[in-house]
């Protein structure tokens, strides 16, 4: 183990927290249990179940509620691989910092920057999502408006303390879990009154495979419906990056991520099975959310307008979320020199204020897109393409790091109370799904577009990377590692 690593393992958290005499000023544990909690529901809950998940049900049917469920069983032993490695150091700040500690300085440049640039893409796709949310609720509505109060908002938001931001979230959250409850209660309601609807349809579970079965449009639509869902998970990972502001993480960060195939149960599966009980899957939308459709559906006019401002909230609940999680990514990225010392300063309030400033310039990007693109729908499922290839790439470093973890520093992983399942197989099963998912996204022309732009990111980060570990201080880190690194073999074969 690296000397590094060594350090950091033995000291104790109550002294991490504290800013020692002449330190710089550390990232304040200022989230609790309720926090953290409803930061991994909102994670979960994504923009892309509200708006993407009508083009889904589109694609695959009936069948959509076993791709959530696959791709929420898959990501759940994401969760627990980056749980464990997070546990076994309470140093780390992000999986930014674990992937750079076990595979070296440039995995922790390469996932870093790679999450920046996809929470910065997701937060496109979020502005793109609240300029239509907005033109449905107030017509006529220039779109470039919306999409430029939006960044200002998110600042506010993110300039007072970190609790500041866990409470907003905290009922940024709370509105999203009661908009699907009232959802999923309301269409309880219409299949056991056998709410007919004006084209004759009668709400109940058997339109689910009436038309065409559970895979109406076979094998191929069904993976099709793999395209716009993997978007909906985007951020389920986002308890990872506030692990350093986490309170008493051994026990919060465990209790969130197990609560993943709870929350997939209830709020995709759940909530997608009433809507199409209610409304025939094909009378769905797919160029509008199918929660609106339902409460319209249901004559709950009122509702309707409701959930366009919960739909809205929610696009701007990610947009906050990925704004937070940037902004801690690049001061995480600026400590390790691989972002401007500038992006390394905290404010009075222990908030780093100038990589937040940086993350919210490029949402200004929102403004483009929204008038390059033909529709709102159509700038979204390009965005959020792109957002997917960028994310499984992120997901990919952590089982990546959690396979080396493994056979690096056995001696952790048996010590961990808090043990990936199936930890011996289950990350190359992960890993070949999302080979897997790239395969899927090639299907289709506006999500193929996706592989074309990941791989030139890819490039200029190469390039980035190239210059970069030139430095004094990244051959320092490479040597310290190599350094660490070459003793771990010898002492993992003894233990």
């Amino acid at each position: 183990m690296s000397e590094r690593t060594t350090s950091i393992s033995v000291q104790p958290a109550t002294e991490r927290d504290e800013p020692g005499q002449g330190r710089e000023p550390h990232l304040a544990r200022g989230l609790g249990n309720r926090h953290i909690q409803l930061l991994a529901i909102g994670g979960a809950i994504g923009t892309g179940l509200f708006m993407g998940s009508g083009k889904t049900i589109s694609l695959a049917g009936p069948s959509v509620i076993f791709v959530y469920m696959i791709i929420g069983f898959m990501l759940f032993f994401v969760m627990r691989a980056m749980g464990e490695i997070l546990l076994s150091n309470l140093n780390y700040k992000s999986f930014s910092d674990f992937a750079g500690d076990i595979l070296g300085p440039w995995a922790g440049f390469f996932t870093g920057w790679s999450y920046w640039f996809f929470w910065v893409v997701t937060g496109v796709a979020d502005i793109v999502a609240i300029a239509g949310y907005v033109d449905k609720l107030a017509p006529g509505t220039p779109l470039w408006i919306p999409a430029l109060i939006t960044p200002v908002v998110l600042i506010l938001l993110n300039l007072p303390t970190v609790k500041a931001f866990g409470e907003a979230e905290f009922w940024f959250a709370i509105i999203k879990v009661v908009a699907i409850l009232a959802l999923i209660a309301t269409g309880v309601v219409m299949i056991a009154t056998n709410f007919t609807s004006p084209s004759g349809a009668v709400a109940n579970l058997a339109n689910m495979w009436n038309d065409g079965g559970m895979f109406p449009h076979g094998l191929f639509g069904f993976i099709l419906g793999f395209q716009i869902a993997i978007f909906a998970f985007a951020g389920i990972e986002l308890v990872g990056t506030a692990a350093a502001e986490t309170k008493d993480p051994e026990k919060n960060l465990p209790r969130a991520i197990n609560s993943i195939p709870i929350r997939v149960l209830l709020f995709y599966v759940g909530a997608l099975v009433v809507i199409m009980a209610v409304n025939p899957w094909r009378s769905i939308d797919p160029a509008s959310s199918p929660f609106i459709g339902m409460f319209t559906l249901a004559g709950l006019g009122i509702a309707a307008v409701v959930i366009n401002l919960v739909v809205l909230t929610s696009a701007a609940s990610s947009a906050n979320s990925g704004i937070y999680s940037t902004s801690r990514m690049v001061y995480g990225l600026a400590q390790d020199g691989n972002a401007p010392k500038a992006f390394g300063k905290l404010s009075v309030r222990k908030v780093p204020q100038n990589a937040l400033l940086f993350s919210c310039i490029f949402l200004l990007a929102g403004l483009v897109l929204l008038y390059a693109g033909d529709s709102v729908i159509g700038a979204f499922t390009i965005v959020t393409s792109v957002a997917s290839v960028l994310t499984m790439f992120v997901w990919s470093m952590i089982l990546i790091s959690y396979i080396v973890f493994r056979r690096r520093r056995p001696e952790l992983h048996e010590a961990s109370a808090f043990k990936m399942p199936g930890s011996a197989f289950m990350p190359y099963v992960v890993l070949a799904f999302f080979v897997f998912m790239l395969v899927a996204l090639a299907q289709a022309e506006d999500t193929r577009l996706a592989l074309v732009v990941a791989p030139v990111w890819f490039l200029l980060l190469g390039a980035a990377w190239y210059f970069n570990r030139q430095t004094p201080l990244q051959q320092a880190r490479i040597e310290e590692w190599k350094a660490g690194n070459t003793s771990v073999p010898a002492a993992a074969s003894n233990s």
